[in-house]
């Protein structure tokens, strides 16, 4: 199907809408929805903080009665089925809106098909598949789930020059600018969860809080894969963990004796007393921890570091997007070698944009689901 310019320019619009509040709805997706009619926009809607109200009724409501007749754009399916609200298809019905728009069909077993059923039997017309791409990439974390029952994973990595992410016993190096850095803030924004490994957590030292201002309530839940328990109490990630949360990934007992696992035990103690949530999960097994993140919720995992977590998620093939931030400034001697750079990419990824930060370039590569 050929869509018109108007409808090209409109879903955009709604997309651009529906990534206001990524990492905020829960377990809803954030949906983006622009009511239209001749080619004036009447209302705007996107799934509200916590996942309700969903965007249709939002910017439906926004049009008013000037909803009649008019065509609305919407990112995902509208639900048929009811929940904790009515449908949403049956809220277009209801404003008597004479089309609407689709990017993406829900996956849902409740919804998919059926909301698009819904419509067209009240004598409304549908068009579906616009900006598909478009739309799934700004779905992609509750397309994941709901296919998957996993998060969907970027390994976000900053490169030097001659392809080093750190320096051996020198903590966090800084190897991008200030652009680059707040555009990472950005990502955490629109994340759900951000995972680094103990080495990472040790050695650096980080709160991986989002730091942009006006933001900062918009920081993820953070995952410290820390077999051992060994992340100390004074870290800042512990010290934060009541304000902001933190699960800590341990293996199991760590032996079979009884003093080590009685200080594991004890160290177990002292992180949930200081709000930590101690989670334990087969960390040589990422597959694992994903099924139990997706179980509760979780429907976008960034990836920070360090180089052992980045390599364990790309060797069990369970990355979907990469983020190469390169700078342009060299380690040289004592370099922590990257996992991956643009010369070894895994074949299944395909470059999908290059953008300019500064003097910082980011190179995206994903895989389709």
């Amino acid at each position: 199907m050929s869509f018109s310019q108007s409808d090209q320019r409109f879903m955009a619009a709604a997309i651009r809408v529906s990534r206001r509040h990524l990492g905020l709805t829960s377990t809803n997706p954030s949906v983006g929805c622009v009511v239209v009619k001749d080619d004036v926009i009447l209302g705007t809607g996107v799934t509200a903080l916590g996942g309700r109200p969903h965007a249709e009724p939002q910017a439906l409501a926004e049009a008013g009665d000037a909803a009649r007749g008019a065509t609305a754009y919407v990112t995902l399916e509208p639900c048929s089925h009811y929940g904790k609200t009515p449908p949403c298809a049956e809220a277009l019905i209801a404003y008597g809106v004479a089309r609407v728009v689709i990017s993406v069909t829900d996956p849902d077993q409740r919804v998919s098909g059926r909301g698009i059923a819904m419509l067209r039997d009240a004598g409304i017309e549908v068009d579906a598949g616009i900006l598909e791409e478009e739309g799934r990439r700004s779905l992609a974390g509750y397309l994941m789930r709901q296919t998957r029952n996993r998060p969907y994973v970027t390994l976000k990595l900053a490169v030097s020059a001659d392809g080093m992410i750190g320096k051996t016993g020198e903590g966090q190096v800084r190897i991008t600018g200030d652009i680059a850095r707040a555009q990472v803030q950005v990502l955490r924004a629109e994340s759900d969860a951000i995972l680094v490994g103990i080495g990472t957590a040790i050695a650096d030292d980080p709160e991986l809080t989002c730091r942009l201002p006006g933001l900062e309530s918009r920081t993820p839940l953070r995952i410290v894969i820390d077999e051992q328990l060994q992340l100390p109490l004074g870290s800042r990630l512990v010290k934060t963990a009541q304000r902001y949360g933190l699960v800590v990934v341990a293996g199991d007992l760590p032996s079979s004796d009884e003093n080590t696992d009685k200080a594991f035990l004890g160290r177990r103690t002292a992180l949930d007393a200081a709000g930590a949530e101690v989670l334990q999960s087969n960390s040589g097994e990422p597959g694992e921890l994903l099924e139990a993140l997706g179980t509760r919720g979780i429907s976008s995992l960034l990836v920070e570091g360090g180089a052992r977590t980045a390599q364990r998620f790309l060797a069990a093939d369970l990355v979907d997007r990469i983020l190469l931030f390169q700078g342009p400034s060299t380690i040289g001697e004592g370099g922590i070698e990257s996992p991956v750079t643009k010369t070894n990419i895994p074949p299944s990824f395909r470059h999908i944009r290059a953008s300019q930060f500064g003097d910082d370039r980011c190179d995206e590569f994903e895989r389709g689901f």
